[in-house]
């Protein structure tokens, strides 16, 4: 099977191409500096050059508070990218994996958020990876739409910005009033992967099992290191920041459970095991 990656730089992206090359995938790599998915005409032409069976949108404007300043960039490439390639996929008959975000809801609800949820997202960034959601599900059924959260892989990402900080300070920060669900790029592969296996389209969401604040998850690095590092707790309100964040924004893998298994692990589990692989 051919697999076009956008975004294959990104954290996501080379956890896919690890996976993916341990099986029987021939891959076809890109980033912005090889296509740019805000042009129809170079997507067509590529994707027509290449005629993948998959295409895997991890490519997207993910510095939210960015986004703010920069809305018509964020909806080139949250919103009008990934219609050009759920267009060209449909145009040679292609499936559309693309990657979503939790920041489509409002972020006020305490309970887990299914698929079926209202959405209602706060930001730039939440408004134009919903759009994107939509245009992706008009020009393609053949469509695998996954939200997840909390990302971290091989790549910057707040697990590595935690283990930096402790280097220099002995005492740090940390927002407590947001909640959510960190997530290991090693389990969204290995479900984007099972999705492209089972032809099971639709929307699904994909985190790690449970919850926690970014209070508790750097407690949790620390612990699992043996760093001796003091954590304050601290209000999101001490730390203004350009976009809104979500208070609460677990998701629940209820589409994954009702389809072909829900395969993520706890978060402390799957954070365990990316600090031993380090």
């Amino acid at each position: 099977m051919k697999v076009l990656i956008t975004g294959a730089k990104g954290q996501l992206g080379r956890e896919l191409i690890k996976q993916m090359e341990r099986e029987d995938y021939e891959l076809i790599l890109t980033d912005v500096d090889t296509l740019d998915i805000t042009s129809s005409s170079q997507v067509y032409e590529y994707v027509n050059k290449f005629k993948p069976h998959v295409i895997v949108n991890c490519a997207a404007h993910t510095q939210v508070d960015k986004c703010e300043e920069e809305e018509d960039k964020a909806f080139l490439i949250n919103a009008l990218g990934p219609k050009n390639l759920a267009q060209a996929a449909y145009a040679i008959g292609a499936e559309m994996v693309h990657i979503s975000t939790d920041y489509v809801f409002p972020g006020d609800i305490n309970k887990p958020l299914t698929e079926f949820e209202v959405t209602n997202p706060q930001t730039v960034y939440g408004k134009t990876k919903l759009i994107g959601e939509e245009l992706v599900k008009e020009f393609n059924p053949k469509h695998y739409i996954i939200r997840t959260a909390w990302l971290y892989g091989d790549g910057n990402n707040f697990v590595k910005t935690m283990l930096a900080l402790s280097l220099k300070n002995s005492t740090l920060k940390v927002v407590s009033d947001q909640i959510g669900t960190p997530t290991s790029t090693f389990d969204l592969a290995k479900v984007i992967i099972a999705l492209i296996k089972s032809k099971d389209y639709g929307t699904f969401h994909c985190t790690c099992k449970g919850q926690c604040s970014w209070y508790d998850f750097a407690q949790k690095i620390f612990e699992l290191k043996n760093i001796e590092v003091k954590v304050v707790p601290c209000s999101t309100e001490e730390y203004p920041r350009p976009a809104k964040r979500p208070k609460y924004s677990v998701l629940r893998n209820y589409m994954l459970e009702n389809t072909i298994g829900d395969i993520t692990r706890p978060w402390e589990e799957a954070l365990e095991d990316y600090l031993n692989r380090l």
